[in-house]
């Protein structure tokens, strides 16, 4: 019999060990479909933009940016990033009815954030553009452009993709709304399209990507038998079942606008304070040293439902190899690819951007540091997003922004756009900081 407990024993340690290392490679797999799928979309982008600028010419061309960032602007502002909560709290679900009445709500609060974007995107135009000195004209297309808004229904989709696991799916279908886009952008250009015609040629591209997610949510909610459920479930009394569900939802939200408010005007900042060359300079740099930071939204994205389920079933050691499995393969990506851009970057500029960017080659470096930083404290965040520490991880953000601002002002004007990386890191130093002092805290560990 003791012989049998031992065999018994060291199988079932077996089978745990292995059903680790399947979740960790199965973790992998769905980090590198993400990965490929938004590398492939990046390229084949450039080949949207590409025509299209070459079709519009730079005056042209500067108008439908400007829709887009205006739009992509005002959605990033009312947008709830639903997905966040809905996963965080559907991983604690365990009854259907109850997951179907938490999706039922995300998807009411996407459809409310999408018409509130329109209207106030259409309001804001028409009621402070001529202060602005834009034209009738260009209000006119903005308005138009704006019609793809009320279609941002992202949030419920994604959550329902992720909490399922169908990250191949949700890769490779932005892959195929990119490949339209580029197809309409190749037959604007072939039929010597103009403004108005690449207006619309964007708009329907952005329309039908947003679609496709949707579709894509539809078909897993069908083929989970949830599909009906969910379109009749009532979102009535769901705060209630879910206690702190609203407070997670507008906490997460802040703490995403504080951060994006560092990246969206950081360029903006260096080209009031140090003049245009130096703002040309710096997004060159930044440019190229963000191009990292999409291996962290990725792993996030495959991350955050795995440790959200473990949380919820009390798998307390899981949990914690998987945070330390991922913190150690960011850190290690980083680490080399912070040496990668010391020892390549100067030839780099040169080929791909010309020799008058080269100044750029301390700034990539030093931006490169900042985000192999923000990596290793994006899985620390999505942990305490798990264990419910949302005001730990708006507390780190709204230190860590105030710092980046005022080192920003404070150093720019001094010594140019590396005032601005130099803030980054200040930035990312105190959000990383104050997450891991958040994170072993022996009240959230549990």
């Amino acid at each position: 019999m003791a012989i049998r407990r031992k065999l018994v024993t060291k199988v079932n340690g077996l089978r745990k060990l292995l059903a680790r290392e399947e979740s960790f490679t199965g973790r992998l797999k769905n980090i590198g479909h993400l990965l490929t799928g938004s590398a492939l979309t990046s390229l084949i982008g450039l080949v949207g933009f590409a025509l299209t600028a070459r079709a519009l010419g730079p005056s042209d061309y500067g108008i439908l940016a400007l829709c887009f960032s205006y739009t992509s602007a005002v959605e990033r502002l009312v947008n709830f990033q639903s997905w966040q909560p809905l996963i965080k709290f559907g991983a604690q679900s365990t009854e259907p009815g109850t997951l179907n009445s938490l999706l039922k709500f995300g998807l009411l609060l996407d459809l409310s954030a999408a018409a509130t974007g329109y209207a106030i995107a259409v309001t804001l135009v028409w009621a402070f553009g001529p202060w602005f000195g834009i034209s009738p004209e260009m209000s006119g297309l903005i308005t138009l452009y704006c019609a793809v808004l009320p279609f941002q229904v992202s949030g419920m989709p994604m959550a329902v993709l992720r909490l399922f696991g169908k990250f191949r799916s949700l890769a490779y279908g932005h892959v195929a709304s990119s490949i339209l886009r580029a197809g309409l952008c190749a037959i604007g250009f072939a039929m010597g399209g103009g403004l108005f015609e690449f207006v619309l040629i964007w708009m329907a591209a952005q329309i039908v990507a947003s679609l496709t997610i949707v579709a894509l949510s539809l078909s897993e909610l069908r083929r989970q038998g949830m599909l009906a459920g969910v379109l009749k479930a009532s979102a009535r009394g769901i705060t209630s079942r879910f206690p702190g569900l609203w407070k997670f939802a507008l906490s997460t939200n802040l703490s995403l606008t504080l951060r994006s408010s560092a990246n969206q005007i950081d360029t903006l900042l260096v080209g009031y304070l140090a003049g245009p060359a130096a703002a040309g300079l710096y997004h060159v740099a930044k440019r190229i040293g963000r191009l990292a930071q999409q291996v962290g939204d990725q792993v996030q994205a495959v991350l955050f439902p795995d440790l959200a389920r473990a949380w919820a079933a009390t798998a307390v050691d899981e949990f914690h190899r998987a945070v330390a499995q991922m913190r150690s393969l960011l850190l290690a990506f980083g680490v080399v690819l912070v040496g990668g851009i010391y020892l390549t970057i100067g030839p780099f500029l040169r080929f791909a951007v010309g020799s008058q960017f080269e100044a750029a080659a301390p700034l990539v470096v030093v931006q490169s540091v900042a985000v192999t930083m923000t990596l290793y404290a994006t899985v620390t965040r999505s942990a305490l997003l798990a264990m419910g520490r949302e005001d730990q991880v708006l507390r780190g953000v709204f230190v860590a922004t105030l710092a980046f601002h005022a080192t920003a002002l404070a150093l720019v004007p001094w010594i140019g756009p590396m005032g601005a990386n130099i803030a980054h890191i200040v930035m990312a130093t105190i959000w990383l900081s104050m997450m891991a002092a958040a994170y072993r805290q022996p009240s959230v560990i549990r």
